[in-house]
C-alpha cells in the first residue's frame, strides 16, 4: 500500500512540474469531442490522429452535425485512419443519440458503455475527463507503467491479466481527480515509460520501480498472444469507359465495408501480367470487349495488424461499356475524388 500512494503522488507531481505534452482534445471537456478523440486514437498515433481530428471536428463539430451528414461524406474525412469499423460505429452511436436520445449524450459510466463501438476503456475515458467520475483508464501506455512499476508479469492480454490491470488501476485512482490522473497515467506511459528505450534515468519512479531495480524493464509487460497474419494478394483494374470509371461500393461485412474500390481480381499469389489477362475472372469481364491496357503498377505492400496486403494496379481502357456487375456505377474523376477509399486505393490514386 506505501507503494500505491507514492505511485499516486508521484505520478500527481510529475504531471505539475514536468508534463509537456500537449494534444488538441487534451483537456477537453466535452463529451461529443472526448469520445471522437478517444475513437480516433484506438490503433491510430496520436501524431497521425491530431491531423484527421482537427479536420473531423472543423466537418462535424457537434453530434448533430455527425448524425445528420451522409454516409459517404464521413467515410470520406475518416479516408486514410483505417479500421473503418470505428467510422461505422460513430456514425450509428451518433445517430442513435441524436434521434433516440434528442442530442443528450449519454453521462453515466453504463450508459457510454451501451453506444456501439464503445468499449470499458472509452467509457473511463469519457466519464472521467467529461464529468469527473472516478472511472480508471487501461490502455497500452498504462499496463506498461504498472507492469513494470509493480513487476508482474501476468500477460496484459489474458482474462486474468486484464482483471488484475483493471482492479489495480482503479486502486491507485485519484477519486477526486480522476480525469487529471488518468491522463497524467497515459501521458507518462507514452512520455517516461515508453515501449522502447524508456528514460528510466529521468523517471521519478525509478526509485521505486521493481522492474528497473531487477532489471526488467525491457521484459514487461508480458504477452502470451501472437497475430498471425495472412497475405492477400490484391489486383485493382481502374476500368475506363468515356473518361469515367467503373467503381462499387463495397458492401460485404469486412473492414472496408462502406467504402469504395474498383474491380477487384483477388489471387493466391503475385501475378504478372501475362498470366493476369489470362484468369478466368478477368477473361469473364474483357472477353466480349475491345481493351487497351494502358499501365501496370510497380507491386504495393500494406502491413495492417492482421494481414498484408499485397497487389497492383492495372489501368485500362475499354471502348464499349462492360458489365463488371450490377452493384458498378460509371463515375467521372471529379465525382471520385470525393469518394472514400482504403488507403491502399487512395495513396495509389495520391501518388
Amino acid at each position: 500500500m506505501k507503494n500505491k500512494k507514492f505511485f499516486t503522488e508521484t505520478l500527481l507531481a510529475w504531471n505539475v512540474s514536468s508534463n509537456t505534452r500537449k494534444m488538441p482534445w487534451k483537456g477537453e471537456t466535452d463529451p461529443y469531442k472526448i469520445w471522437i478523440s478517444e475513437i480516433m486514437l484506438q490503433q491510430t498515433r496520436v501524431e497521425q490522429g491530431t491531423r484527421f481530428y482537427q479536420n473531423f471536428i472543423k466537418a462535424f463539430p457537434d453530434i448533430a452535425a455527425l448524425a445528420e451528414a451522409p454516409e459517404t461524406l464521413v467515410f470520406k474525412h475518416w479516408q486514410g485512419l483505417g479500421y473503418y469499423s470505428r467510422c461505422r460505429n460513430l456514425i450509428s452511436s451518433a445517430r442513435f443519440i441524436y434521434k433516440e436520445l434528442d442530442g443528450n449524450f449519454p453521462r453515466t459510466y453504463k450508459t457510454l458503455l451501451a453506444l456501439k463501438g464503445v468499449g470499458t476503456y472509452t467509457a473511463s475515458a469519457i466519464a472521467s475527463f467529461a464529468y469527473n467520475l472516478p472511472h480508471a483508464v487501461v490502455d497500452g501506455n498504462v499496463q506498461r507503467v504498472l507492469s513494470r512499476f509493480f513487476a508482474i508479469d501476468t500477460p496484459v492480454d489474458s482474462t486474468a491479466g486484464k482483471n488484475l490491470y483493471f482492479e489495480l488501476a482503479t486502486a491507485l485512482l485519484e477519486k477526486n481527480n480522476p480525469g487529471v490522473y488518468n491522463q497524467a497515467i497515459m501521458d507518462f506511459g507514452a512520455t517516461i515509460c515508453k515501449p522502447a528505450a524508456p528514460l528510466c534515468e529521468i523517471c521519478p519512479m525509478s526509485v521505486r520501480c521493481l522492474a528497473y531495480r531487477r532489471g526488467l524493464v525491457n521484459a514487461l509487460p508480458v504477452k502470451e498472444k501472437s497475430i498471425i497474419k495472412r497475405k492477400r494478394f490484391l489486383n485493382y483494374l481502374i476500368v475506363e469507359y468515356n473518361n469515367k470509371i467503373y467503381t462499387r461500393k463495397r458492401t460485404t461485412k469486412d473492414i472496408w465495408a462502406g467504402l469504395y474500390e474498383f474491380l477487384l481480381i483477388e489471387t493466391g499469389r503475385t501475378m504478372p501480367l501475362s498470366d493476369l489477362v489470362k484468369s478466368d475472372e478477368f477473361v469473364a469481364t474483357f472477353s466480349d470487349s475491345k481493351y487497351e491496357i494502358r499501365s501496370f503498377s510497380n507491386i504495393v505492400i500494406q502491413e495492417l495488424t492482421h494481414q498484408t496486403i499485397v497487389g497492383n494496379f492495372i489501368d485500362i481502357k475499354v471502348f464499349a461499356p462492360i458489365d463488371p456487375g450490377k452493384e458498378f456505377q460509371l463515375v467521372t474523376k471529379r465525382e471520385l475524388k470525393l469518394l472514400p477509399f482504403s488507403k491502399f486505393i487512395s495513396s495509389y490514386l495520391e501518388d
